[in-house]
């Protein structure tokens, strides 16, 4: 493979290589929620909310997590499975792929403070080596926020040689 000369085009299809990855392990996430009923109908959403409110969310979240979503636990866990599938596909198709990273962002943003909490005794540096599962893609989705990461191997550009190739 002989990579393109240009810096620019070389981290746009770094960035469109990047943005196509994190979609297609979140088609991944979302499919098996959507298409199977044991998260969303069957209590997994549940499993989940109550094993972080055992030990791994932050004390500031705990009463959001038994307050609100407990109780709307269903309505959520339909949202956090389509959600988890549109951004996937949003960002595998390169179709509004800053609504999909906000979105993205938002998400791991909750999953971080909701899950990741190594305790109030643990040192400055354990925080961030327990939130690496989410702040990672919580990166990644900032990334395609403020970058250009629709502009290589995506429907817009798609879109976009086509229009110039017609006119």
């Amino acid at each position: 493979m002989i990579l393109p000369s240009s810096a620019d085009t070389r981290n746009s299809y770094s960035l469109a290589l990047l943005r196509i990855g994190v979609g297609i392990l979140f088609v991944i996430f979302g499919q098996y929620k959507v298409f199977g009923t044991t998260f969303t109908l069957h209590g997994g959403f549940q499993f989940w909310i109550n094993k972080f409110l055992e030990g791994g969310a932050y004390p500031f979240m705990a009463p959001i997590l038994r307050g609100f979503v407990l109780p709307h636990a269903t309505s959520i866990a339909f949202l956090v499975a389509y959600g988890e599938l549109a951004i996937g596909l949003g960002l595998v198709l390169g179709v509004l792929v800053r609504s999909a990273s906000f979105c993205g962002l938002l998400l791991m943003l909750t999953m971080l403070f909701s899950s990741d909490y190594p305790g109030a005794g643990a040192p400055f540096w354990q925080y961030f080596g327990a939130s690496l599962s989410h702040s990672v893609f919580a990166l990644c989705f900032a990334a395609f926020l403020t970058g250009r990461a629709d502009s290589m191997w995506s429907l817009k550009a798609l879109r976009k040689n086509q229009a110039s190739a017609s006119g």
